[in-house]
C-alpha cells in the first residue's frame, strides 16, 4: 500500500554536515571570508556621506563606512560555511580570521611607530589611513567576533532544531541576529559620540538594514552556492 507520507526535500530535510576537507571547498571558501574581512576592515576607517534625509522635521545627514562595500558578503559567506560544514568548522573560520585581523593591526601598528625614512614625508597620512586607533581596532575585532559567532550558532541551530524550516528561514534569521549584534557594538564602540543625536541612530539602522537587504537580494545567490558547495564537498 503507498505511503500517504509528504515527500521531503533537501531544503526541508537539512543534510549533515559535510567534512571540512583540505582538498574541497572548504580552504577556498574560508581564505575568501578572511580576505574579505582584512579588507573591509581597512576600508571602514572611512566614513561615507550620502547627503541628508528629513527626519521629524530636522535634516539628518545619511553616513556609512567604508566596510559597507565588502562586509556583508562575510556574512554570507559565513551562512554558506555553517550550512554546509558545520558551526565547528565555521567557528574555526572565524577565529582565524579573527587572528589574521589581529596580525594586520599589529603589522600596521609596527610600520606606524617604526622611523620614516629621511624624505618620507607621508607619516601623517600612514597615521590618519593605517594607523592604530584603539577605539576603531577594538569595536571592529569586538563586533566582528559577537556577530559572526551568533550568525553561526543561529543558523545551526535553526538547523538542528526544525527539519521543516526552509533554508532562507535559516540563512535570513542567523543574518538577522548576527548583523544586529555586529552593527551595534560596530556603530557604540566606534562612533558613539563622534556621530552624534539622530545621525547616530541613522547611522545604525543604515547600516543594519542594508547589510541585511544585500543577504535578501543575493538569496537566490547564497542557494546555489549552498547546493554547489555541498555537492563538491561530499564529493571530495
Amino acid at each position: 500500500m503507498p505511503s500517504c507520507q509528504t515527500p521531503r526535500t533537501p531544503e526541508s530535510d537539512p543534510a549533515p554536515p559535510a567534512p571540512p576537507s583540505t582538498h574541497g571547498p572548504y580552504p577556498l571558501l574560508a581564505g575568501l571570508f578572511i580576505a574579505l574581512l582584512v579588507i573591509s576592515n581597512v576600508s571602514a576607517v572611512k566614513l561615507i556621506g550620502l547627503g541628508t534625509v528629513e527626519l521629524f522635521g530636522t535634516a539628518v545627514a545619511i553616513t556609512v563606512d567604508g566596510g559597507i562595500f565588502l562586509f556583508p558578503l562575510t556574512y554570507i559567506l559565513g551562512d554558506v560555511l555553517a550550512e554546509v560544514f558545520g558551526f565547528r568548522a565555521a567557528r574555526r573560520t572565524i577565529l582565524t580570521g579573527f587572528a589574521c585581523a589581529v596580525l594586520a593591526v599589529g603589522s600596521f601598528w609596527l610600520v606606524q611607530i617604526s622611523p620614516p625614512a629621511p624624505g618620507w614625508t607621508d607619516q601623517g597620512a600612514y597615521d590618519a589611513i593605517l594607523g592604530f586607533v584603539p577605539r576603531i581596532v577594538g569595536a571592529s575585532l569586538a563586533g566582528y567576533l559577537v556577530g559572526q559567532l551568533l550568525n553561526a550558532l543561529v543558523l545551526t541551530s535553526l538547523k538542528r532544531r526544525g527539519e521543516q524550516r526552509p533554508l532562507w528561514i535559516r540563512l535570513l534569521g542567523s543574518t538577522a541576529v548576527g548583523e544586529l549584534a555586529d552593527t551595534v557594538v560596530f556603530c557604540t564602540v566606534a562612533f558613539y559620540g563622534v556621530i552624534a543625536g539622530p545621525q547616530f541612530f541613522g547611522y545604525v539602522a543604515l547600516g543594519y538594514v542594508y547589510k541585511c537587504l544585500i543577504e535578501v537580494i543575493l538569496l537566490p545567490v547564497t542557494y546555489r552556492v549552498v547546493a554547489v558547495v555541498r555537492r563538491r564537498a561530499n564529493a571530495s
